[in-house]
């Protein structure tokens, strides 16, 4: 009985879903229509990753679009201010964080029209950028540090909105994600691969193999499959010093919720292993980019 019970709620809620998509195209007038009390930045997208070995990358960078909606559709923004911070997250007895420091003020000439005719403001920084208005100098960060972006939204009414207060229903995962907010790690990606031991450790939950999936080692050029039978399986891969190219990448298969893995690297000197990336259920497909803070 407690089986039909959860597929009847699985289908009424799946009916439900049906029936609010199918008006999508007027979710922004209907919101709008009903708005009298606030306004939030929605995340248009966003892209939030530093690399510690590359700075002055174009490629890790973080890189925002957001929309302005509020009860006049962009008709009550006074001025968006962009503040930021740095943590520092090393527990080495000295700590190098920083508070906020105002970056940009926006009261109207650098937006832009978004897709639903609304004020659209973009922003982005590489880590050099970000260091500089930290003053922050080689040695007082590391991978693991955290730089924080805060936006506030000030209306012609005098009300402000930032992080600290928005309820839920704008700083979740939905269409109206509003967080504010956005926290960037500094990862630590190789620029030049290093040599070592690189061990993958291939895991399905319903322990009948990845149905298809694997995962793409190349090196050099030359390009090897790895798969997991059964519960699991664990390859050993060796990077010889030398190596210029190496590049590992996530294919899906025909059952990836029940996907997992994880992949540890061994310098081979005597220090001990890290775990240089990690992922699953349900994987992010193409390039697995590796996380090393030696």
């Amino acid at each position: 009985m407690k089986k039909y019970i959860n597929k009847f709620f699985v289908l009424l809620f799946a009916f439900s879903m049906m029936q609010s998509c199918s008006t999508d195209d007027k979710t922004i007038d209907n919101v709008l229509d009903g708005a009298t009390n606030g306004a939030v930045l929605r995340t248009i997208n966003a892209t939030s990753i530093f690399n510690f070995f590359d700075p002055n990358s174009t490629r890790f960078v973080f890189d925002v679009a957001l929309e302005e909606q509020d009860a006049e559709k962009g008709g009550l923004i006074s001025e968006i201010r962009l503040y930021q911070s740095f943590k520092d997250n090393l527990d080495d007895g000295v700590d190098n964080s920083k508070d906020e420091v105002l970056i940009l003020t926006e009261t109207g000439a650098g937006l832009t029209i978004s897709d639903f005719d609304l004020p659209r403001l973009d922003f982005s920084s590489t880590l050099a950028e970000a260091l500089a208005i930290n003053e922050l100098n080689d040695g007082e960060f590391n991978g693991g540090d955290e730089f924080n972006f805060r936006f506030e939204l000030e209306l012609t009414d005098g009300r402000v909105f930032t992080n600290n207060n928005l309820g839920g229903t704008v700083s979740g995962g939905s269409f109206f994600s509003s967080p504010f907010i956005y926290a960037v790690r500094l990862q630590c990606i190789p620029i030049i691969p290093f040599a070592g031991e690189y061990t993958l450790d291939l895991v399905d939950s319903e322990e009948n193999g990845w149905e298809g999936a694997s995962i793409t080692v190349t090196i050099d050029g030359t390009s090897t499959d790895y798969t997991a039978d059964g519960a699991g399986t664990e390859h050993v891969v060796t990077v010889p010093g030398g190596t210029t190219e190496l590049l590992f990448t996530y294919n899906s298969g025909s059952a990836e919720g029940d996907n997992t893995y994880s992949i540890e690297y061994d310098p081979l000197d005597g220090s001990t292993p890290i775990e240089a990336a990690k992922d699953g259920p349900d994987p992010g497909t193409g390039e697995i980019l590796l996380n090393i803070c030696l």
